[in-house]
Parts: structure tokens; C-alpha cells; sequence
């Protein structure tokens, strides 16, 4: 059994002539401090459930990240934040949907995981419950990352929505195609076989209504079961909802004896594929062993475990 983390900072459109070498160095660096993090407290004997929290924390302190302070705009001008939880010892999971001024959404999901006696809090409630457990807080200043909002504002007088921060070139209200689903996840492995997962994200820009994708969704985008896997899961949230993507690995693994990668393969580029679903996954399971599936060109994605190995990585293989 190998102690294992992975972690992603999303996926889409992610191909070499789309970013600077300058890019490049900066999401590398962004993932190798997440993954350093996260495997920390993994290497320390620390649980599963606090690794993924720890890698998160550092992807939602990244504003290069849609979650935490790199969250994208709503239709209001507003960043309303998801995020989710696992352990998958007792398949408890804490989830949060919409938040603001939330500082890191990801241990506010832990804290109902643990505190609330829920699973599932949204909006207003949400951010009752965080002042109840001193979640730290932040001012929207804190989330205003001027590339976000100019992004925008190119759609704001539309009814388009933006899967993520696209790049400079929008020409016009339509939807650029140079995407990229921005949200942050990670799955562990630690030293005792228990295995977590979670997710954060920020959402689509100029999303209205309330819109929660994937990331929040116990068995959607999120979910951690010793038995199985750990799988966060990020791409078109509204795909990855009605194929249930992130339970239907789990249960390829227990009801149809699949292994891992065999199990990844077939939700992600089977099912989601046949449902024009675009995005990907990561992975671990029981015995440390991992994946990275994905269908899009590229995703952000890492991986440590203490077998040496470590791999940081944004393109198609």
C-alpha cells in the first residue's frame, strides 16, 4: 500500500500554445505548494480527510484557481462559492453550496461535516453556521481579481455563461472556446488505508439563479468510500450531476469488480463522452494506487506518494 495524494486545478481546453512559459512556471509552482501541503501531513501519519483540506486550503489562497480567492463571477457581480468533503472511513461528507465572504469554502465543508449534523448547507445558512464555528471570513476586496471581472463584465449583458476563466481573446457575448473548468480537488491515500476526497470551486462566470454545478454534490463531484476509490471530479457540472460520475466509479469498483483505471475509463470516457460530457477526474484508491482520467485536452493535475514518485503535469498525455 502506497500513501498516495492527488490533486487537480481543473481541466478543459488546456493544451501547450495556450500558455507562456511564465504560465506555465506559475501553475506549476501553485500545484507543487498544494501537493507539498497536502502530502505533509499525509508523510506525518496524519488521516486522509486532513491532507485533502490542506492541499485544498493552498489551491483556494491561489487567485490563478477558480475557488477561494480566485473565485469567478456571478450574474450580480458576486463570488458565491461550493465546496465538499469525504472521509471515506464512515462515508460521512460535509458540503457547502453558494457561500460568500468565506474565505476557504473547503473547511467549511469539513466543520458541517463534523459539527453541523448535516451534510448539505446553502447560501445565507451556510455562513451562519461558519460564524458559529469561526470559519475565517474575508472581505469581497479579498476575492477581486481584476482578470475575473473583465471577464465579466465581456458577458455580463448576456444570458451566456463562461466554464471558467477563458482567455483574453473573447471576441463578442459568445463564449470563448479556449476554457477551462477551474475547479480545485484532491483525493488521499494515508498511511492506515483510509482514503478522502474534496472539492472547491467558484463556479461558472455570469451564473444565475443560484446555479450549483458538481463540485458540492455528494456521489456528483465528490466522494471517498475505503471499499473503493476517492474521486474529485471536475468539468461541465451539469454533465457530471446527471451521470452521478463521481459514485458510478465507486460502483463499477464494488458491484462490477473493476479496478481503479478500468473503472475511471469507463464513466469518463465512455458514459460522460456519450453525453458530451467534457472534463475529468482524479483518483486513488485503498492500496495507493491512483489515476488522472480525463476526455478534455488537458488537465491541471498532481500527484505524490511515498514510493518516490511525483508528477506535476497540465497536458494530454
Amino acid at each position: 500500500m502506497a500513501i498516495t495524494l492527488v490533486i487537480h486545478g481543473g481541466a478543459g481546453n488546456i493544451h501547450p500554445g495556450m500558455m507562456t512559459k511564465e504560465q506555465e512556471v506559475e501553475y506549476h509552482n501553485g500545484l507543487k505548494l498544494a501537493l507539498d501541503k497536502g502530502y505533509d501531513v499525509l508523510n506525518n501519519g496524519g488521516a486522509a480527510v486532513d491532507a485533502v483540506v490542506a492541499a485544498i486550503v493552498e489551491l483556494e489562497n491561489n487567485p490563478i484557481f477558480n475557488a477561494g480567492r480566485g473565485s469567478v463571477f456571478t450574474k450580480k457581480g458576486l463570488n458565491e462559492m461550493d465546496a465538499a468533503i469525504m472521509n471515506g472511513i464512515d462515508l460521512s461528507a460535509g458540503a457547502v453550496a453558494g457561500v460568500r465572504n468565506i474565505r476557504n469554502p473547503i473547511r467549511l465543508a469539513k466543520e458541517v461535516m463534523l459539527h453541523s449534523g448535516h451534510v448539505f448547507l446553502s447560501g445565507a445558512g451556510a455562513g451562519e453556521f461558519a460564524l458559529t464555528r469561526g470559519i475565517e471570513m474575508a472581505p469581497d476586496d479579498y476575492f477581486f481579481n481584476k482578470g475575473r471581472y473583465d471577464q465579466w463584465v465581456k458577458i455580463r449583458d448576456s444570458d451566456f455563461t463562461q466554464l471558467d476563466h477563458e482567455e483574453d481573446n473573447l471576441k463578442g457575448p459568445e463564449p470563448d472556446p479556449e476554457y477551462k473548468f477551474g475547479t480545485v480537488g484532491a483525493a488521499a491515500c494515508d498511511a492506515h488505508g483510509n482514503l478522502a476526497a474534496g472539492t472547491s470551486t467558484g463556479g461558472m462566470t455570469n451564473k444565475r439563479f443560484g446555479r450549483i454545478g458538481d463540485s458540492p454534490v455528494i456521489g456528483a463531484g465528490t466522494y471517498a468510500n475505503n471499499n473503493t476509490c476517492g474521486i474529485s471530479c471536475t468539468g461541465h457540472g451539469e454533465f457530471f450531476l446527471r451521470a452521478v460520475v463521481a459514485h458510478d466509479v465507486s460502483c463499477l469498483m464494488e458491484y462490477k469488480g473493476l479496478n481503479l483505471q478500468q473503472a475511471c475509463a469507463t464513466v469518463v470516457k465512455d458514459k460522460l463522452v456519450k453525453m458530451k460530457g467534457e472534463g475529468g477526474l482524479i483518483a486513488v484508491d485503498a492500496q495507493g494506487n491512483y489515476d488522472f482520467c480525463f476526455n478534455s485536452a488537458g488537465m491541471y493535475r498532481a500527484v505524490r506518494n511515498n514510493e518516490g514518485l511525483e508528477r506535476i503535469a497540465f497536458y494530454g498525455e
